[in-house]
């Protein structure tokens, strides 16, 4: 007889094994996260270890605790665990995949009115429903908000790269969920897809000294289990410009801030034509650079662009009440 006991964890910074919470989700396909399978005997001599490894990890907290004290730096509270990534396992613990119904395109939240799928299989917000994206799918791990925000910010603004493997082994989860389109499209045979980070204004990375989206995607595709499959192709895609932030604005001065933004290198030209593309960054907001960015490399020759993102705005209930179909056609089309 065998007795099934799965485990689920992920990893931090320092590749300790952390537990969070791996439940089943509508925008995400199957977890990479291995699972472990013992019989009885197995058990039985895994719970007698497992005592003394309590009372010595206890041991260990206890002076990790004394010895370097620090704090988490999403919720305040001490940190017990040895990690080079600030951030106790609670926290992480509490970032959990987007659940619900989701638009099959874009990845927006989808209220029952819109839920019922169309005739070729597809959920459809309704923005997607009147107008085609320059991308294939959009997909993203989690909801922007909580824990995963603040663990975003603290690579973006604090500079803590650590944070940088918990979110890659997040965004392998997005990439995951777009697997039925590679093979679909066929992709996975006929060769390597070209990954492209968002980029920065050179000024702006020369003083974060990194990009965080690029430091995202070498990290997930370490944890990909087929990432022979593609290949990373950091300056495909430059940024032209520097832009305000997006925060506060319009749509309509959203996109008039991101027009022109964003060009193919000189160099990359000859390697983007008739070649699929998935586009990465840490946050899809309204969608408007990922958008901008699709259609540059649509533009550039590009056949296809998928798009993955670690977390995106989710649309709340009472924003759909103000939903206005002719505006949202109009804005949807200026985008593209």
């Amino acid at each position: 007889m065998w007795a099934r006991i799965e485990e689920e964890a992920v990893f931090s910074s320092s590749e300790d094994q952390i537990r969070a919470s791996q439940a089943s989700v509508t925008a995400a396909g199957p977890s990479i996260v291995p699972r472990r399978i013992f019989s009885h005997e197995s058990f039985s001599r895994l719970r007698s270890i497992s005592t003394a490894q309590v009372w010595h990890r206890r041991i260990a907290e206890g002076l990790f605790s004394v010895l370097f004290p620090s704090d988490c730096r999403i919720c305040g509270e001490p940190l017990l665990n040895i990690s080079r990534l600030p951030v106790c396992l609670d926290c992480l613990a509490s970032i959990h995949p987007i659940r619900g119904k989701l638009c099959s395109i874009c990845g927006e939240r989808v209220l029952s009115s819109y839920a019922q799928s169309d005739d070729d299989g597809l959920r459809r917000c309704p923005v997607c429903r009147r107008v085609e994206r320059p991308f294939g799918r959009a997909a993203a791990y989690g909801s922007y908000d909580g824990g995963l925000r603040e663990l975003i910010h603290l690579l973006k603004f604090n500079g803590v790269r650590p944070a940088a493997n918990v979110l890659g082994r997040m965004l392998a989860e997005a990439i995951t969920a777009l697997e039925s389109s590679f093979d679909e499209a066929g992709l996975f045979d006929a060769g390597s897809i070209a990954v492209v980070p968002v980029p920065l204004f050179k000024a702006k990375r020369r003083q974060r000294r990194f990009n965080q989206s690029e430091l995202i995607a070498r990290a997930a595709l370490k944890f990909y289990p087929a990432r022979g499959r593609f290949q990373l192709v950091p300056d495909l895609l430059v940024r032209t410009r520097d832009t305000h932030s997006q925060i506060g604005l319009t749509s309509h001065q959203r996109r008039a801030n991101l027009r022109g933004a964003f060009a193919v290198s000189r160099d990359a030209k000859a390697e983007i034509k008739g070649r699929e593309v998935l586009l990465v960054d840490d946050v899809y907001t309204t969608g408007t650079t990922a958008t901008e960015c699709a259609r540059v490399l649509r533009r550039a020759g590009a056949s296809r662009v998928w798009v993955a993102t670690v977390a995106r705005t989710l649309k709340l209930a009472s924003n759909y009440a103000e939903f206005r179909p002719e505006e949202a056609e109009v804005d949807a089309r200026e985008a593209v």
